[in-house]
């Protein structure tokens, strides 16, 4: 980048009213990475030539190798609109729903994003899921429908039905925006062509049109038609260059980080607004104390770790001290740098309302934030599916043991969505991602980028634990001294409490004062007035209740209370699954006088032993991950596709057909689908494709549950029989 260029972005970086932080987001293959690529040949980045062929976001060899993003990639770039510049911070995120984690996380450092949709495709369901996960995070959408030209050249549609075509792509994004947005934003955001909120255009020729961009040009539809019957679109660009089109709606439709702060704050901080740090992220205060979350780290074998994010408030220098409030440790800022994609630039301070890298930091997380003195951290980034399958991972060679622990470090601060657990019996790694594909690229990714040769068993499934009915009595635990008791109940979580938590409204987290709106929303979600001051902790889909009165020591013991709490409901009783649809009830406790005698090596056995023993007593069975996919294939192939779905334990749902098409929306257990993509592939002489709609546990059958208990307690190394 040259030099002068570097100069304006740095002053620009000091006016948050002229930088828009953005996002592409939309299903996999609708074309965003063609799009970013033509976005930074706009802003003269890169050559017109390479635009659409470079993947200049895709700088990882299997992402051009398979032609899908895998990672988010950044870059900051300059746009003038209306005679004043301004500094675009764009996210390229993956379609693919093994890489969804990504595009979540990402949407916490952007305002805006601009939702890609196929033309010929129309919406999908990923489409769905990342403009779910966009709204979940108030970040505001605008429409690009891409591949218009599709439409014209190889469906030969007439002008009237690709406006009804548009049309009903914008009239289901508006009803999806209507019923996933946050009270309050469902009509506010709705897109339309009039305000030019909506273009339309195709990427790969690299032009665009909207309303506002037409008046001011004259250009019209019948121009486009026109340019390709008459084989003279390679104009268009010129006439209707898509960066253009494109930014100008971004600039003049998505807000400034000073703008969005004001309403995003109060839904991803839950701590005091009136206070002064409060204060500073309501205004993005750039004179404010420092307050950053990291969205993304990257290892680099040169720098280090990377770690990219989003600055809200205050400002960050170079060799300043800051503090990791989650790790709970002082660091200091070695570099600070503005992407651009592959390439770094380096800058000595960033004021609030940017996106920016900084080199240095060890231990340093996805999530993690970091401010220049301890402070609430940011809510915990919630992804929409889980991980669901696990592989044991191991070194070929011995002596790369301690290199594939380091390794494995690695990985799980680059992807958050790949689990990694060190079974401490049988010394066993296990990496637990969201499918087949995930852990295949990493898997290969440690092979080829990290050096590490390794060996993988074959993928299993990760259950889920839980209780069916309330435990007939308190269950006491005993210290080990048997000077303190914990009395302890559990019973099932009522559904509607459960999808609250599932759905992130309410996050992960211990309360430890009052939260009006958490309490309000599980009111609202059924839960009685009095018990929504008791709760003391959400953790994973759990929560746990301190319904005792009058015990005075218990501030003292409720922290152990709770670490005890989130380490069963980790790895639950039955055979060390992760517990969900639970609520613990803490009834009453007898403490010892004096505090020596009841620290953690007291109270954490007791409270262990007395969650499992009334989890045992209270109906436990596992449930099994399902996935509800929808197969699309030509409709001779119809009967192979139902024939798949009932050979897999699968349930149909839903059957569309059109003339040549068939599309199928079945329900399949996650243990029966492994090797289903080839089976699809050979059923349907490769022209069979399915994608992921959703995802939740169900009772995994009767017949099954001992089968299935038994297998995951051999392999796991537990004795066979319950233990409590």
């Amino acid at each position: 980048m040259a030099a002068k260029d570097l100069e304006a972005i740095k002053k620009l970086m000091r006016q948050p009213e002229f930088i828009r932080n953005i996002d592409i987001a939309a299903h996999i293959d609708h074309g965003k990475t063609t799009l970013s690529d033509n976005l930074l040949a706009g802003a003269g980045m890169l050559s017109e030539q390479l635009a659409g062929k470079a993947l200049q976001l895709d700088f990882h060899e299997d992402e051009q190798a398979r032609g899908i993003t895998i990672d988010a990639a950044a870059v900051s770039m300059i746009h003038e609109y209306e005679g004043n510049p301004y500094l675009i911070n764009l996210i390229d995120t993956p379609g693919h729903v093994d890489f969804g984690g990504d595009v979540t996380r990402a949407m916490r450092a952007v305002d805006g994003c601009i939702v890609v949709v196929c033309a010929v495709e129309g919406i999908m369901p990923q489409t769905e899921t990342v403009l779910k996960q966009a709204l979940r995070e108030l970040v505001k959408p605008v429409l690009f429908i891409n591949k218009v030209d599709r439409l014209i050249k190889e469906l030969q549609l007439s002008p009237e039905k690709m406006q009804e075509r548009f049309a009903n792509i914008i009239k289901s994004v508006n009803q999806f925006i209507r019923e996933n947005a946050p009270e309050g934003y469902g009509e506010k955001w709705q897109v339309n062509v009039q305000d030019g909120s909506v273009c339309f255009g195709s990427a790969f020729h690299n032009w665009a049109l909207s309303l506002p961009f037409m008046k001011k040009t004259g250009l019209t539809f019948k121009d486009i038609i026109q340019a390709y019957e008459t084989d003279d679109w390679k104009q268009l660009k010129k006439k209707a260059p898509l960066h253009e089109v494109l930014l100008n709606m971004v600039i003049e439709h998505l807000p400034n980080p000073v703008e969005a702060q004001k309403y995003r704050i109060p839904k991803i901080w839950h701590g005091d607004l009136q206070s002064p740090e409060g204060q500073a992220l309501l205004n993005c205060d750039p004179n404010g104390k420092a307050a950053f979350i990291i969205t993304k780290v990257v290892v680099d074998p040169q720098a280090g770790e990377l770690c990219i994010g989003r600055l809200f408030s205050g400002t960050l220098r170079k060799g300043q001290t800051i503090w990791l409030n989650r790790a709970k440790q002082q660091q200091r800022i070695q570099q600070l740098y503005v992407a651009k994609g592959a390439k770094r630039e380096l800058v000595d301070e960033v004021v609030a309302g940017n996106i920016v890298g900084i080199a240095g930091l060890k231990n340093a997380y996805p999530g993690e934030t970091i401010s220049s003195e301890p402070m609430e951290p940011f809510e915990q980034i919630k992804h929409i599916f889980e991980p669901v399958i696990t592989k044991a991972i191991e070194a070929k060679n011995p002596a790369d043991l301690p290199k594939l622990v380091e390794v494995l470090m690695q990985v799980t601060k680059e992807d958050p969505n790949i689990v990694v657990q060190i079974n401490q019996e049988t010394g066993e790694h296990l990496m637990s991602g969201m499918g087949e594909l995930h852990l295949e690229i990493v898997e290969n990714r440690i092979r080829t980028v990290k050096g590490v040769d390794v060996q993988t068993s074959p993928p299993i499934v990760v259950y889920r634990e839980t209780i069916t009915k309330k435990t007939p009595q308190a269950v006491e635990g005993k210290s080990p001294n048997k000077h303190n008791k914990f009395y302890i109940r559990v019973e099932p979580l009522p559904e509607s409490i459960y999808k609250l938590l599932r759905s992130g409204e309410i996050p992960d987290m211990r309360i430890k004062k009052n939260m009006p709106d958490v309490w309000e929303k599980l009111e609202k979600a059924g839960m009685d007035k009095q018990e929504t001051r008791r709760v003391k902790d959400i953790f994973k889909g759990n929560i746990f209740i301190d319904a005792t009165r009058g015990v005075v020591h218990i501030g003292e013991v409720i922290e152990m209370v709770l670490d005890m709490f989130e380490e069963v409901m980790n790895a639950g009783p039955i055979a060390r699954e992760p517990c969900i649809k639970v609520k613990v009830i803490l009834e009453d406790v007898k403490l010892h006088e004096d505090a020596i005698h009841r620290g953690p090596s007291q109270v954490y056995p007791a409270v262990r032993t007395a969650i499992r023993q009334a989890f045992m007593q209270s109906g436990p069975l596992l449930l099994e991950p399902v996935q509800t996919l929808l197969f699309e294939a030509p409709l001779e192939h119809m009967g192979d596709i139902i024939k798949i779905v009932s050979s897999k334990r699968g349930q149909l749902l839903e059957m569309n057909q059109t003339e040549k098409h068939v599309e199928i929306k079945a329900k399949l257990p996650v243990a029966e689908m492994f090797g289903l993509s080839s089976e699809l592939r050979s059923a349907t002489g490769g022209r069979g494709t399915f994608f992921l709609i959703d995802q939740e546990f169900e009772r995994l059958p009767d017949e099954l549950q001992q089968k299935v208990i038994k297998q995951i307690r051999e392999r796991k190394g537990l004795k066979l029989e319950e233990e409590q």
